[in-house]
């Protein structure tokens, strides 16, 4: 082969040939540090936008972002809280629970409710008699503990009453404030739509039938249950103060028991009752205790016709003093169940004599939660 003859003009056409190669090198040169961290953001960017999607669409991902959905539709309106801890005031909290549907027919599926709704100091020493009362009814119940502010529960997570606890304040017994926790646990109890019933108790009450047969009583019941009597004695008519007048005249005052059950459309009535609050917060004080004949005086002033009178918890005033009897564990027997508590009643139900006349009782001392626990399957139906 012979050597290549390299003339001048073929340097030029290589020159040319050259020249724009070089131009681009310093193009790269001068451009490339840029062009490769647009090209790393660009592919770090592409990365964690595929890595976004994945954990948005795979419910298995260990890191699923942190996304609140609020509840849409009518679920909106009809879902309960899901906790019964809130920082709203009473004003706040008694207005947001008093708003009631004017439509009757509710727009979805409702299951009526019963709430029992526990004023207590601290712990619940029957606990144990109730959990076997509500056990097997979930869905049917609501509950709801107002305790003393500094109180903290203790309950395990299987328990019904885990995280029952209302915000509360210091409730003293016969005073203003003890009707204030009384309506916090109505008004915090009216969130939930679906209750229909509210039942007022103590830590020291007991129920004395299974939860379908005072669960029917309820809820096929025309009328509410507070205690309503004219009592003219000086514990009663005795305890008027003629300030009250002409709003409450002494022939209206009336007396009942603390402990009540009553529907929903009372309850509302209840917590938004402003004109009466006031008159018993400044002229009902001890020796007259408001908590006896506030609420009883009010609703037989105002809604006479829907309550009957008569609470549907039995508390024993025979052994007489200031407070009614207490039941410990040597009192707990078949006979005293079966002769003071389960029978020789007389009452109205719904307009017809009935046997079946109370469904709670009181007051019954820690000491008598064994043999309650041993009574009640056979004799009371649960456990």
């Amino acid at each position: 082969m012979l050597p290549r003859v390299f003339h001048a003009e073929d340097g030029k056409d290589l020159a040319q040939r050259i020249q724009p190669r070089g131009y681009l090198f310093s193009i790269v040169k001068y451009f490339g540090p840029f062009l490769l961290l647009a090209a790393g953001f660009f592919i770090f960017g592409a990365r964690f936008f595929d890595t976004r999607i994945l954990k948005l669409q795979s419910p298995k991902s260990g890191f699923l972002p942190c996304i609140t959905v609020e509840p849409s539709g009518i679920n909106r309106w009809i879902k309960p809280p899901s906790s019964l801890l809130h920082n709203m005031s009473d004003h706040e909290l008694f207005w947001v629970a008093s708003f009631a549907p004017e439509v009757k027919n509710y727009p979805f599926k409702r299951v009526p409710k019963v709430a029992f709704m526990f004023l207590t100091r601290g712990p619940l020493p029957l606990s144990p008699l109730w959990e076997q009362f509500f056990n097997g009814n979930k869905g049917l119940y609501s509950i709801y503990i107002h305790s003393l502010p500094g109180y903290k529960a203790s309950y395990p997570k299987d328990s019904v009453f885990y995280k029952r606890q209302i915000p509360s304040q210091v409730a003293e017994w016969g005073r203003m404030s003890m009707c204030d926790a009384e309506k916090r646990l109505l008004a915090n109890a009216l969130l939930d739509l679906s209750n229909e019933w509210f039942v007022l108790l103590s830590e020291s009450c007991i129920p004395l039938y299974n939860f379908s047969i005072i669960y029917k009583y309820l809820q096929r019941s025309h009328f509410s249950y507070m205690g309503v009597f004219d009592d003219k004695g000086p514990h009663g008519r005795g305890r008027y103060n003629p300030n009250m007048a002409p709003l409450i005249t002494i022939n209206q005052w009336r007396k009942g028991s603390q402990w009540f059950e009553v529907d929903r459309k009372l309850a509302i009535y209840i917590l938004q009752d402003t004109k009466y609050y006031s008159k018993f917060k400044e002229f009902c004080k001890p020796p007259c205790y408001v908590d006896e004949h506030y609420f009883p005086t009010m609703l037989h002033i105002e809604k006479s016709n829907l309550i009957a009178n008569n609470s549907l918890t039995f508390v024993d005033w025979s052994r007489g003093g200031a407070h009614p009897a207490t039941f410990g564990k040597d009192d707990i027997t078949e006979e005293f169940f079966k002769k003071k508590l389960l029978s020789g009643w007389d009452c109205m139900y719904n307009g017809q004599h009935s046997s079946l006349c109370v469904l709670f009782a009181r007051k019954f001392a820690p000491s008598s939660l064994k043999p309650l626990l041993q009574l009640a399957p056979a004799l009371l139906g649960y456990g």
